[in-house]
């Protein structure tokens, strides 16, 4: 008992960071808590390093390490499968294309339509196609600039094209 009343400041710092720390893995970016927990942690470090000696400041460090360790694996786990999976604090809906949910402009409809290269195409560049300067990509070809080209293939926001034959008998 007298070794805990001895070290309390060491294993407050300790907890407090911790806790910290578990908050900023739901908080979005580097916040408060983290910076804040990581300081907690430090303190309690010092604190044994300026009462106990170098070697049990580096001893409270590697239990400081384990217990966070510790405790983000609990976290995580909770988060994926336990009473935390159920909380508001985890989302756990997504947006649909039914839903109206659109990623990328749907470039479908430019399909089979023609173009011209502005830029040079090796493999991917800009052309004007249907009145719209888009970025396209070739399946690896060259095709300078100012070539006509035709829309192949749409996948998401990527468009591929291919350069379109003049036909050399007219």
């Amino acid at each position: 008992m007298e070794f805990i009343a001895e070290n309390i400041s060491i294993i407050i710092s300790l907890l407090v960071a911790t806790v910290l720390l578990i908050i900023e893995m739901y908080m979005p970016g580097v916040g408060v808590p983290g910076v804040s927990g990581v300081v907690f942690m430090l303190i309690g470090v010092f604190i044994a390093w300026r009462q106990h000696g170098a070697l049990a400041g580096l001893g409270v460090l590697l239990i400081a390490i384990a217990l966070v360790s510790l405790a983000v694996i609990i976290a995580m786990r909770s988060t994926a499968k336990g009473r935390m999976s159920k909380s508001s604090l985890i989302l756990r809906s997504s947006s649909t294309k039914e839903e109206g949910y659109s990623a990328s402009e749907d470039k479908t409809a430019l399909v089979g339509k023609e173009g011209i290269s502005l830029t040079v195409l090796r493999p991917s560049g800009i052309a004007h196609v249907d009145g719209k300067r888009i970025d396209v990509v070739t399946g690896g070809e060259f095709i300078p600039k100012g070539i006509k080209i035709k829309v192949k293939k749409a996948e998401g926001a990527r468009l591929l094209v291919e350069r379109v034959e003049e036909d050399k008998n007219v």
